[in-house]
Order: structure tokens, then C-alpha cells, then sequence
């Protein structure tokens, strides 16, 4: 058996008629998509409100808590050295200094320690809290 001739038939597509029990459905629906799209819009210009301030906190905090680590340990590594130590005062026969040499291996040893020490104590700092005043959010 052969075809003698096909054709694609044409598809209607159907009219459904809505009921009221649909039509409530469907308009409950879009009443609860408009309110997530209303309060993600909400949530996302919060959140760009106060990311610039938040990023400027969170940066000064750093520089206050690397600060403070970098004089303590300044001052840690210098107890340990004296300025005899860093230092040659040369003087000529009537007690007048000539010269002052530095001594550059205590002088880099000391540059080494006050960095290696640092760095350990930034690692072994754990986290900080950031605090945002509401008043900063509102300009006040």
C-alpha cells in the first residue's frame, strides 16, 4: 500500500473557557509573583544602600587592626635590641662625633623579624565583628 497523497493536517488549537475557581487561581498567582518581585526590588536597593558603607567599615577595621598588631610587634622586636647594637658612634680626639655607621645585618635581621611576626599574628587573628549603626544607613 502506497501513499498517494499527505498532507499536514492543520491543528486548531483549542479555547478553553475559564471558570471563576480559575480565574481566582490565576489572579492569586500574580498577586503573590508582583509581591516577591516588589520585595526582591526592596531587598536589592537595601543591599546597595549599604554595601558602600559596610565595604568602608570593614576596610577601616583592617587598617585599625593591622595597625595596632604592626606597633605591638615593632615594639616586641626593638626590646630585644639596643641602639649600641645598630649603631658605631665614631668620635675624634676631642669627643666630637665624625661618623655613625649602621650595622645593616642586626638592622635587616630586625626588619625580618618585625614582618615574619606580624604576619603570624595577622594569621592567628580570627575574626572581627562589624557593627552598622542604623544612623550611618540613614545619613544622620
Amino acid at each position: 500500500m502506497h501513499k498517494i497523497y499527505s498532507r499536514p493536517r492543520l491543528r486548531i488549537p483549542k479555547i478553553i473557557m475559564h471558570t471563576k475557581k480559575q480565574n481566582i487561581k490565576s489572579k492569586k498567582r500574580f498577586s503573590i509573583v508582583f509581591i516577591l518581585i516588589i520585595a526582591f526590588a526592596t531587598l536589592k536597593l537595601i543591599i546597595n544602600a549599604i554595601l558602600p558603607i559596610f565595604n568602608e567599615l570593614c576596610r577601616e577595621k583592617a587598617i585599625s587592626i593591622a595597625t595596632i598588631i604592626s606597633n605591638n610587634k615593632a615594639t616586641e622586636v626593638m626590646e630585644n635590641h639596643s641602639y649600641d647594637e645598630l649603631f658605631v658612634v665614631e668620635k675624634d680626639t676631642n669627643g666630637d662625633i665624625t661618623m655613625i655607621k649602621s650595622n645593616v645585618v642586626p638592622i635587616n635581621q630586625i626588619i625580618s623579624d618585625v614582618a615574619v611576626k606580624i604576619q603570624e599574628e595577622i594569621n592567628n587573628t580570627g575574626k572581627e565583628d562589624v557593627e552598622i549603626a542604623l544612623r550611618k544607613y540613614y545619613g544622620i
